[in-house]
């Protein structure tokens, strides 16, 4: 308590602990690396008190594209548990390495973390002898409210980084994550939100197992099967007569299921994306579980 204020540099990021410290000021904030920033960030609120963290950069300066990304990212994930997040923001903004050979650098910020992780698994994928995930889309077409309002998240920036998460869902667990970082984040999540959630799991259930459309057309639900689809059809009669004559199985150009919606279902949003999530899943369980 002698002292009020500590001019520094950089070297105070690895590992200085005040808790009497409420208040740092980052002078030239542009020009350090994002792991910097948020080790910088985590000197102070080292307590129980409110504490703050101001980002300057030059009056009048042109910030280049990733010094704003850098920025924009520490200002976005300020919630506690955000040093996955920002790794892999970071990751994405200075690009990795080359994972199958002795490269130190890389640029995968040129298609985008996801969607460099995505080719480099149907890359192994086809290197097995597997068939690529990207050979068909998937889509669900469903009457239900599914977006993400207004009131529940303000921010477009944001929005856009949520739908991207979602977009993402590609198992239960990850479902329960996304799930948990909104509660998290923002609350509990309003009727569309679900709806967009269960939405996103539907359709990568259907994806797994190979449907490259999911609609409901009238009481029917119609599941359009992918031509090469890698199944086991010799399951599909004791599947079909699982569902005592609602599920039926068209063997055609383009193969699908069709199963007859109850009419609570339809009026419901919920029970009906919860019906359409067990019957994709039974599908997957049966013919590729």
């Amino acid at each position: 308590g002698e002292i009020d204020v500590l001019v520094s540099t950089t070297i105070i990021e690895t590992g200085l602990d005040i808790p009497n410290v409420n208040t740092i000021l980052i002078h030239n904030s542009d020009r350090f690396g994002l792991s910097q920033l948020y080790q910088l960030k985590g000197r102070v609120g080292r307590s129980n008190r409110t504490a703050y963290a101001f980002l300057f950069y030059r009056v009048g300066k042109v910030l280049n594209e990733e010094a704003e990304k850098r920025l924009r990212a520490i200002r976005e994930f300020t919630e506690l548990g955000s040093g996955v997040r920002i790794a892999m923001k970071d990751l994405e903004i200075r690009g990795a390495g080359n994972l199958l050979g002795a490269e130190q650098h890389g640029h995968m910020e040129a298609v985008g973390y996801d969607l460099y992780c995505k080719l480099l698994n149907e890359a192994i994928m086809v290197l097995k002898g597997g068939q690529e995930a990207g050979d068909f889309e998937t889509s669900v077409d469903l009457p239900v409210d599914a977006f993400i309002p207004e009131d529940y998240i303000a921010s477009e920036t944001v929005k856009m980084e949520i739908y991207k998460r979602i977009s993402g869902i590609g198992s239960e667990e990850d479902l329960y994550d996304v799930t948990d970082e909104l509660i998290d984040r923002f609350g509990q999540p309003p009727a569309p939100v679900e709806n967009l959630l269960s939405a996103a799991f539907i359709r990568a259930s259907a994806h797994r197992v190979f449907m490259t459309d999911v609609a409901l057309k009238g009481r029917l639900l119609t599941m359009k099967m992918f031509p090469r689809a890698l199944v086991n059809t010799d399951r599909i009669p004791v599947l079909v007569n699982d569902y005592s004559g609602r599920l039926r199985f068209t063997p055609a150009a383009e193969p699908c299921f069709t199963c007859e919606m109850t009419r609570e279902q339809l009026l419901v949003p919920q029970k009906l994306l919860s019906a359409v999530k067990d019957v994709v899943c039974d599908i997957a369980q049966s013919l590729v579980g």
